[in-house]
């Protein structure tokens, strides 16, 4: 994500104006006004500490926004990563499941047609895990009781651990996307201080190309306000990751 504001234009800004304040007094002393010197160097030393204070915050944001810039695609590769995952455990689920109604298929059909020894290799191939719901659903004597689940899936003792990793991967997921998405939000934040920054040099900078002194004084002061608007801003700000 772009900075917006490099240390190095602030730089630039501070040359140029330094070398036009030098200017200024040049013109000064050739028109003999000690009042009028006065107050714009005055007004010279506070555009000076303003374009230093905006070259700091400029640098600070820059970080800042760069580092939840980062933080953010993190976030977002971590939570991409596990969503994956948990499609990847849904789909075994899914195909253990089907395997499941097979097999018990293949032993229903044994057991209408009264084939024992089909009944007892399909009850062989069922999963562990299927052969304890399987039981349970035997207990409840479905084929006489008709308030029977309508089969050994629908038993609470048919567990699918793979179901449950996904439901687990699912959360996970979510939680590193809203990561990733407070750390965009910290990382706009900071960027949008960086551009208040950017209209303080503009203000300050093109203050000291104007000759007269109330124009630059007022142009001075709005870049204050707004320097400070963005002081204020960055002190609100989440800290970034460290």
């Amino acid at each position: 994500m772009p900075e917006g504001l490099s240390p190095g234009e602030v730089g630039k800004e501070i040359s140029e104006h330094r070398a036009h304040a030098e200017e200024e007094e040049e013109e000064e002393e050739k028109e003999g006004s000690a009042e009028a010197k006065g107050r714009d160097r005055v007004i010279t030393i506070i555009e000076a500490v303003l374009l230093a204070v905006v070259a700091v915050l400029a640098a600070w944001s820059g970080f800042a926004s760069a580092k939840w810039s980062t933080q953010s695609s993190l976030e977002l590769a971590k939570a991409s990563a596990a969503r994956t995952e948990a499609n990847r455990e849904a789909y075994q689920a899914a195909d253990l499941k089907n395997f499941d109604a097979l097999t018990f298929n293949a032993w229903f059909t044994a057991y209408v047609a009264g084939n024992k020894a089909a009944m007892r290799v399909a009850t062989e191939r069922f999963r562990p895990q299927f052969l304890v719901a399987f039981n349970a659903w035997l207990a409840t004597d479905p084929f006489t009781n008709p308030n029977a689940p309508k089969g050994p899936t629908y038993m609470p003792q048919y567990a699918q651990p793979e179901l449950a990793q996904a439901n687990l991967l699912d959360a996970r997921a979510d939680q590193y996307y809203a990561l990733g998405e407070t750390a965009g939000s910290n990382a706009d934040g900071y960027v949008r201080t960086t551009v208040y920054l950017a209209s303080v040099l503009f203000l300050v900078g093109i203050s000291g190309h104007f000759r007269v002194r109330a124009a630059r004084t007022g142009l001075v002061a709005i870049g204050g306000v707004i320097l400070a608007v963005s002081v204020f801003l960055l002190i609100l700000s989440p800290r970034p990751p460290v």
